[in-house]
């Protein structure tokens, strides 16, 4: 179908640690639980109330994987770019059909970008991968787009 597009934007936290897992071909896979959170003032009662949205988050992507088991923590501070994904499985207790909605990062149109900074001292981590799952692929990077004053 032409002219349609697939794209999931989040800026959330973490409400765990990520959990890793190995699938049965020996990659890794990533799975977050990622909220977001919407505040507004009641018009009727004046106070404020909030709403929080949990989203699950899968990453096959392997940089990513590998960014998110070294760097990423409960409680952090993240963006994230993918697709939705549903998926069908069968609950064993009831037999019955069930559906998941997931947000997929895999391939070229997958990002996550930590947005804490680094040890309070207001840095950013500008971790972001945007790769294929590919093996043996570069980013096209130029080395003198790179800042030295970056303390990692």
């Amino acid at each position: 179908m032409a002219g349609s597009l697939n794209k999931v934007q989040l800026i959330g936290r973490l409400g765990a640690d990520p959990e890793i897992k190995q699938m049965v071909n020996g990659k890794n896979v990533a799975r977050l639980s990622i909220a977001t959170s919407q505040s507004w003032k009641d018009k009727s009662s004046g106070e404020r109330k909030e709403k929080t949205e949990w989203h699950r988050v899968v990453i096959f992507n392997e940089g990513l994987v590998n960014v998110v088991q070294q760097y990423v923590k409960k409680g952090a501070n993240v963006y994230v770019e993918g697709q939705l994904s549903t998926r069908k499985w069968k609950d064993e207790s009831t037999g019955q059909d069930k559906y998941s909605t997931e947000i997929v990062l895999q391939g070229y149109n997958s990002s996550l970008t930590m947005l804490d900074s680094r040890g309070g001292n207001g840095n950013s981590n500008l971790v972001s991968e945007n790769k294929s799952s590919l093996p043996n692929e570069k980013l096209n990077q130029d080395s003198s787009d790179l800042d030295d004053e970056i303390p990692f």
